[in-house]
């Protein structure tokens, strides 16, 4: 688990500053380009997910195939929970954040695809992460309400 959680954090920084510096150089200004900006982000991390899987194999985390398509479910995961979250506007703060949830996923994505590890823990995890799309609907309504 954690040399899944060190591959997809220096993995999630990478994937932070690529579609930063992509962002940056469509110079997205009026809604007229969003779609191509939205497509350049798709396509960065498509290209980043299948490198997780070569990563994951590369330092011995196996089936790393398996592993990244865990994490990449995990880390939509994480992303709709976060949009309940406030915002920052420290690129060093997002940065580090993008970082732990990459790290983060890859942990969890390790743990449930180990095969020693006992089904019920498996569920447990599961139950655990889809649990947070609820608190954070929660938690929005009660910052923002309807």
């Amino acid at each position: 688990m954690g040399r899944a959680a060190a591959v997809c954090a220096v993995l999630g920084v990478l994937w932070w500053a690529s579609v930063r510096l992509a962002w940056t150089g469509v110079g997205c200004e009026e809604w007229g380009c969003l779609p191509p900006a939205l497509g350049l982000v798709v396509a960065i991390s498509l290209a980043l997910l299948a490198g997780f899987a070569l990563a994951l194999e590369r330092v011995g985390v196996r089936p790393g195939r398996r592993v990244a398509l865990v994490a990449a479910g995990v880390l939509v995961v994480l992303r709709l929970a976060g949009e309940s979250l406030p915002s920052w506007t420290s690129p060093l703060a997002d940065l580090t954040a993008a970082g732990a949830a990459f790290a983060g996923a890859g942990a969890l994505a390790a743990f449930m695809t180990e095969p020693a590890v006992a089904r019920r823990w498996k569920v447990v995890a599961a139950l655990g992460l889809a649990a947070l799309l609820p608190i954070a609907l929660a938690a929005s309504l009660a910052r923002y309400g309807l």
